[in-house]
């Protein structure tokens, strides 16, 4: 494995996942954390992804559960056969899935439980390269002298108020699901943030909490 420099081509990157404000958001961290790539593809349908121009790119990451009729091992031939190299990124982080994914031909399986940065040093790996310090920045503060993140302990309530709300429903129907009132689910979504911003794990945006949720396995 080789050192990236200036003058190698960045790797054109695709992302396909139904979570439409994590897909946006990880595009996002990407662009500014993770310069030696290039998100050329963002879809959150199948047919979008293998129906862009830009496809096949270089690297595809697949979220193994999509709310569409495609089995994975489908999907992972599909990118393989066009050229692309494959990582399967999943909450459901269990062997089965692992092997699925393998014996389709893709070439990582990596829990979303994974930080940002674990994920590209993955895709590094794989694709052969090898990160200078400048392409490593955590764009999540830790603790002083902490090792890893911290997951904050929540609630029953708070759990599944947080479940649904990173999944797409309103604040509105996550009460109605929940069979509480409305200013009750609100307080248990507060709750959250809360927790996660006394973890220094940013959480007051939209965005920034359904990346806490795909960190900590919230998403399924």
């Amino acid at each position: 494995m080789t050192s990236i420099d200036a003058s190698r081509p960045r790797i054109r990157l695709a992302i396909l996942d139904d979570h439409e404000v994590l897909l946006d958001s990880l595009g996002s961290w990407i662009a500014v954390n993770a310069t030696d790539f290039d998100v050329v593809l963002s879809a959150s349908t199948w047919l979008q992804l293998v129906h862009s121009a830009n496809f096949p790119t270089d690297l595809v990451f697949l979220d193994f559960q999509l709310r569409e009729p495609v089995s994975i091992e489908a999907r992972v031939r599909t990118c393989r056969a066009a050229g692309a190299t494959v990582i399967v990124l999943s909450s459901l982080d269990s062997r089965e899935a692992r092997e699925r994914a393998r014996i389709a031909g893709a070439s990582a399986f990596l829990s979303k439980s994974l930080s940002m940065r674990a994920v590209m040093d993955a895709a590094r790996t794989t694709m052969g390269v090898v990160a200078d310090p400048s392409q490593q920045k955590d764009w999540r503060p830790l603790p002083v002298g902490a090792e890893s993140r911290i997951r904050p302990r929540l609630s029953a309530g708070e759990t599944e108020a947080f479940t649904l709300y990173v999944a797409g429903h309103s604040m509105m129907e996550v009460a109605q699901h929940m069979n509480v009132r409305y200013e009750t689910a609100k307080t248990y979504l507060r709750r959250v943030r809360d927790k996660y911003a006394k973890a220094e794990r940013p959480a007051g945006k939209k965005a920034e909490l359904i990346l806490r949720a795909a960190e900590d396995g919230y998403l399924q």
